[in-house]
């Protein structure tokens, strides 16, 4: 079907209405136009095919307009939310069109404007929001090699600003998951290339620095920005004016519940770069899953904000010691109380206070948003508060949160009906007993047959005519009537309305007045109840910040009372921090692993400046992996204030955490496994430090043996005498468990197997020791490789083995170690080769031996 070109459309051709929708259109030229029409959102020209395939809807024509067809496609207005949330999802931007004019009175098309637009970082509605997660929006911008970012949940009414090193941009994209990028249109990033995050580029003037500090300044009602220790970010402050200009835009109202700014630091958190947080797996799994991860193992939290706060805390694992052991006593009180099996039992009537509150500010806030917020208000006194304010300073200080204001419980109460409607424009939604004209409105609608009875007892009464009757029809509304035989006896304040045959009917001002609020009633009902319910969100503007405070509150005592409810199901402790560096931990089990598998075996870790490394060997499935990742995740554990599982955990500073684990490519920046490899390997050794934590799992096993075995002979060396990092190094080179004997700093551990026939069973427990081979065939066996292929490769096993032992060495002692005794002057191929050359002894081997081996010293030469 063929389209219209809007710009090239000469408007006055056009249909008013389409007129209308043109000039609408013209002002929203990258977002798809919702415009209301009666029942519908209609959807006209390009944005009507494209909304047709995005959410499957018929696509079809209303009339011409200059000259041609119109496509058109729609949805009815009740079933948008669906619609909305599909189109979010996609990535793409919705302009909300509304009639806001009064069809009565309109001439020519009912006046319509946009009064909302709806963007994947900017939602607000629950039905379009993920309860679990924040929804982000991130603005940033570079200059002089420092970036500004600034992001915000406009959901949750959090706000903060930051700068970086540009080389920190995917950490921090992985830390905050935006759900929309906002960037100046002349920037260009390779690394937008391969992210799926929605773009908004925005005019440049949109990110100057001074009119996003009067901008900010505006909002929060001060002077200059120094109370927020950001006057001195630039670069921050110009994306953070930028993301408060690009949100007011799209809500169509002042952003009244964004009321303060936060200055984030990298160094207050232990930093995790993006391969770690993927990893690790804290919030999502390497394919994308919700679980198993370590934060579905934790959220047992009863609210959705406690949710959200026990995710924000995963991504975000603190330095401050004061605070972590702050956390971890309230954990320690919660359990020895039982406090937190009463907290938990009260929180659950507790709806999602904070993004109600987002929705107050906003003035989008529906009846059962504040029907649920008078209820969670008055849910909290069931709260055990005076105990909890017996207890440390953390819960002491948020029973004191916990306790609302008295006037916020009393306006709710007085305003809103126990079960309001859904919607506003519905009716049904203020109390009886708060409006006079409400009541009487109301009492007009359901009470006006008794009136109509009562007149009539009166008037009967009053004239003396029995047969008198008080009545109503469409056509003429309400009236008396008389028959002509009693017209005589008719009150001089009589009027006549209408003469029959043998009666006559009429008015009194008595009647009149009510007739008049009678007919007009249900509509006056619905404009009055309209009118007090903005009249209390007005009310509840002040109270904003107090609301707030208190859903942080509820959630920081939901995060706690969980952990602490974990703890005691999982059997975890306390871990103990100290200035000492040291990891030291006794009997770790990994959370995750734990709940999917019986009987877990639980092994000790422990580093030091004595024993900086260790270098893990070990059968495939053996455990090496798991024993890695159960280590860093115990670690994070203890600095987001949880209990761990382990039987006793020590931990010195640690400042961040490392990982390279796993083979993975980027076929889309064109870089292959390897290559990954390298660059999060070159990650680490430029970064970590004394106090980082490192996790590298079979490093070098993506390019040929030799360049893979020198490359992790480096690597150990590098991280031993440079970085001096607690490193767990796990590989299948056994070559390097020599070098144990020239650090002192580097031990040997295994993961302990038996083989027993043809199969091999894994005891999952680190022993002492290098490992004494690797049961390779043994796994390829468990793993279904068939049997036929299994025994040839035994039998060669058995033929590489004779060859080695006839050379000298042991079975993985490919080539001397003297090869590698200097990192700075690495010997060359030539060298390796003619000591691996020297080693053989001819007259051990078998002709079809020696033709392999002239094979593979042919290979080494053309590689050189």
């Amino acid at each position: 079907m063929s389209t219209t070109n809007l710009k090239d459309s000469s408007i006055p051709q056009h249909t008013p209405m389409m007129q209308q929708y043109h000039a609408l259109k013209a002002d929203h030229p990258d977002k798809l136009l919702f415009y209301r029409m009666g029942d519908f959102y209609e959807l006209f020209y390009q944005d009507a095919e494209k909304a047709a395939k995005l959410m499957d809807i018929t696509l079809t024509a209303r009339g011409q307009s200059a000259g041609k067809p119109i496509p058109m496609a729609g949805i009815p207005y009740h079933a948008a939310e669906q619609y909305l949330a599909r189109l979010v999802k996609l990535g793409e931007s919705i302009a909300i069109c509304e009639q806001v004019g009064d069809p009565a009175t309109s001439k020519g098309p009912v006046e319509r404007k946009v009064v909302r637009i709806v963007t994947p970082g900017t939602l607000t509605d629950a039905a379009l929001l993920d309860e679990k997660t924040d929804n982000v929006l991130l603005a940033l911008i570079p200059h002089k090699g420092r970036l500004g970012i600034a992001w915000m949940a406009l959901s949750a009414g959090k706000f903060a600003v930051l700068e970086c090193k540009p080389e920190h941009l995917i950490s921090e994209l992985e830390r905050l998951r935006p759900a929309e990028i906002l960037i100046p249109e002349d920037l260009t990033l390779a690394v937008f290339q391969s992210i799926s995050t929605p773009l908004k580029k925005l005019p440049v003037w949109h990110f100057d620095v001074s009119a996003a500090e009067r901008l900010l300044c505006k909002q929060f009602g001060t002077q200059d920005l120094s109370g927020f220790g950001i006057e001195a970010l630039p670069q921050g402050i110009s994306a953070a004016g930028a993301l408060l200009q690009y949100a007011r835009s799209t809500q169509g109202a002042e952003l009244q519940h964004l009321q303060g700014i936060t200055l984030e630091s990298r160094g207050q958190y232990i930093e995790l770069d993006a391969a770690t947080r993927r990893n690790l797996e804290l919030t999502e799994t390497i394919r994308g899953e919700a679980a198993p991860t370590l934060a579905s193992i934790l959220d047992t939290c009863i609210t959705s904000m406690g949710s959200r706060l026990l995710r924000h805390w995963l991504h975000h694992p603190l330095r401050h010691r004061e605070l972590l052991t702050a956390r971890q006593n309230a954990v320690a009180q919660l359990q020895n109380e039982q406090l937190f099996e009463s907290i938990r039992s009260a929180l659950k009537p507790i709806v999602d206070i904070e993004r109600i509150v987002s929705r107050i500010g906003l003035r989008s806030a529906r009846p059962r948003d504040l029907s649920g917020l008078r209820d969670s208000v008055k849910q909290l006194s069931q709260l055990p508060i005076d105990l909890l304010a017996q207890q440390g300073a953390l819960l002491a200080n948020l029973a004191q949160q916990l306790t609302p204001p008295v006037a916020i419980a009393d306006l709710l109460s007085n305003a809103i009906l126990p079960e309001p409607s859904t919607l506003i424009r519905d009716g049904g939604v203020i109390n009886h007993g708060y409006s006079a004209d409400l009541d009487e409105l109301r009492g007009i609608q359901t009470n006006c047959d008794e009136f109509l009875l009562a007149l009539e007892q009166r008037e009967r009464e009053r004239t003396g005519i029995s047969t008198l009757k008080v009545e109503y029809n469409r056509v003429h509304g309400f009236y008396i009537e008389v028959g002509k035989v009693h017209a005589d006896s008719v009150p001089e304040d009589y009027r006549r309305r209408q003469t029959l045959k043998n009666a006559e009917r009429y008015i009194t001002p008595e009647l009149k007045t009510f007739e008049d609020k009678a007919l007009s009633a249900q509509d006056r009902s619905l404009a009055l109840e309209k009118q007090l319910y903005e009249g209390v969100l007005d009310q509840l503007q002040p109270f904003l910040s107090n609301l707030l405070h208190l859903a942080q509150a509820v959630a920081g005592i939901d995060v706690l009372s969980t952990f602490a409810e974990r703890a005691i199901e999982g059997n975890w402790t306390q871990p103990t921090f100290t200035e000492e560096p040291i990891i030291d931990i006794q009997d770790g089990r990994h959370p995750v692993v734990e709940a999917q598998v019986e009987d877990f075996i639980a092994n000790h870790a422990q580093l030091s400046p004595l024993k900086k490394l260790l270098l893990i060997t070990g059968p495939n499935m053996g455990g090496k992996s798991t024993y890695m990742r159960q280590t860093a995740l115990i670690t994070l554990m203890a600095h987001v204030g949880s209990f761990v599982p382990a039987s006793q955990v020590t931990l010195g500073p640690i400042d961040r955490i490392f990982t390279r684990i796993g083979a993975s490519d980027d076929l889309a920046g064109g870089r292959s496994t390897f290559m990954v490899e390298m660059t999060e390997t070159a990650n680490i050794l430029h970064n970590a430090s004394e106090q980082s934590l490192v996790l590298m799992d079979e490093v070098g096993r993506g390019t040929s043996t030799f360049d893979g075995l020198a490359l992790a002979y480096a690597i150990v060396r590098q991280l031993v005498e440079k970085n001096k990092s607690y490193t767990l190094f796990a590989t299948h080179y056994f070559e390097l468990t020599r070098l144990s004997q020239d650090y002192p700093q580097i031990a040997n551990v295994h993961l302990d197997a038996v083989e027993h026939k043809d199969t091999v069973v894994f005891l999952h427990a680190v022993k002492d020791g290098p490992a004494s081979q690797s049961y390779g065939l043994a796994v390829a066996q468990l793993a279904g490789v068939p049997s036929t292929v299994i025994r040839v490769a035994r039998r060669h096993l058995q033929q590489l083995e004779a060859m080695s032992i006839g050379a000298g060495g042991p079975q993985a002692d490919l080539f001397a170690m003297q090869a590698f005794e200097e990192i700075e002057e690495p010997a060359s191929e030539a060298s390796a080769l003619h000591t691996f050359v020297e080693g053989i002894d001819p007259d051990s081997l078998t002709p079809r031996q020696a033709l392999d081996l002239i094979y593979e010293i042919k290979q080494v030469l053309k590689n050189a």
